[in-house]
C-alpha cells in the first residue's frame, strides 16, 4: 500500500494553508501556519508570481494532500468524475469524499485521515458486518461503517467521539456511539456536504489541469 511520507506540516507550509493532516497539533499554536510560516526551501522566501500553470498545480496538490492520495489515484478517481453525470468538478469531490478513510474519519472515529487511514488497514474497521482493509474502497448509500468490537478498536475512536473536534456532515449519521460506534451514508454527498476545511477549493481549475 503506497503512502505519502513527507513531513506532513512541510507539506501545508508549502500550500500555505492548513491540510490538518496532524490532529491536535493542527489546532495548537504550534502550528507552522498560525506562525506565517513561509514555503519551504531555500527560496521560499521570494515573492514570485505563480504561472496559470502553476495556480492550477497548486489546486490539484492542495486537494490531494488534504484526501491523502497520490496521483495514480487521482486519476484513477477524475477518469470515474469524467464517466458520471453531471459537473465532473463536483463528481470529483464526491468521489473523495466517499473514500472508507474519509468516512470513517467524517464519522467522528479518527481524529483525522492519516489516523482513519491507519485504522482500516490495521483492521479495525467493519463495513457490512464485514473486515475492510482497504482505506480507498469507495462507500456505497447504506452501507454500515463500525468499529470492531475489541478493546483496542473501541479505545481509539470513543477517544475521538469523546472530544466531538469532527463535524458528523449530512450524508452520514452516526448511529451508535456507546457500545460499538457504527454509522452509515444514507446518500450519495454533494458539493456542499465537502469537508467545510477546504470548500474554497477550486474544482473547475484541478479539471483544466487534469485535461492536460
Amino acid at each position: 500500500m503506497a503512502r505519502n511520507t513527507d513531513p506532513v506540516c512541510k507539506m501545508c507550509r508549502r500550500e500555505q494553508m492548513k491540510l490538518f493532516l496532524k490532529g491536535d497539533r493542527c489546532f495548537s499554536p504550534k502550528c507552522p501556519i498560525d506562525r506565517e510560516a513561509l514555503p519551504p526551501g531555500m527560496h521560499g522566501a521570494r515573492r514570485s508570481k505563480t504561472s496559470e500553470y502553476g495556480i492550477r498545480l497548486r489546486e490539484k496538490q492542495k486537494l490531494k494532500r488534504f484526501y491523502g492520495v497520490l496521483e495514480a489515484q487521482f486519476r484513477r478517481y477524475y477518469q470515474l468524475a469524467t464517466r458520471a453525470v453531471g459537473n465532473t468538478g463536483e463528481q470529483l469531490l464526491s468521489i473523495l469524499e466517499r473514500r472508507l478513510d474519509n468516512v470513517v474519519h467524517r464519522l467522528g472515529f479518527a481524529i483525522n485521515r492519516n489516523s482513519a487511514r491507519q485504522m482500516v488497514a490495521h483492521g479495525h474497521i467493519l463495513v457490512n458486518g464485514k473486515k475492510c482493509d482497504i482505506p480507498s474502497m469507495l462507500v456505497k448509500p447504506g452501507d454500515i461503517i463500525k468499529v470492531k468490537t475489541r478493546d483496542g478498536s473501541l479505545k481509539m475512536a470513543r477517544e475521538t467521539l469523546q472530544k466531538g473536534a469532527v463535524r458528523i456532515p449530512d450524508f452520514l449519521e452516526l448511529t451508535n456511539n456507546q457500545d460499538a460506534p457504527e454509522g452509515r451514508m444514507t446518500r450519495m454527498p454533494s458539493r456542499q456536504d465537502v469537508d467545510e476545511r477546504i470548500t474554497d477549493i477550486r474544482e473547475q481549475l484541478i479539471i483544466e489541469i487534469a485535461t492536460r
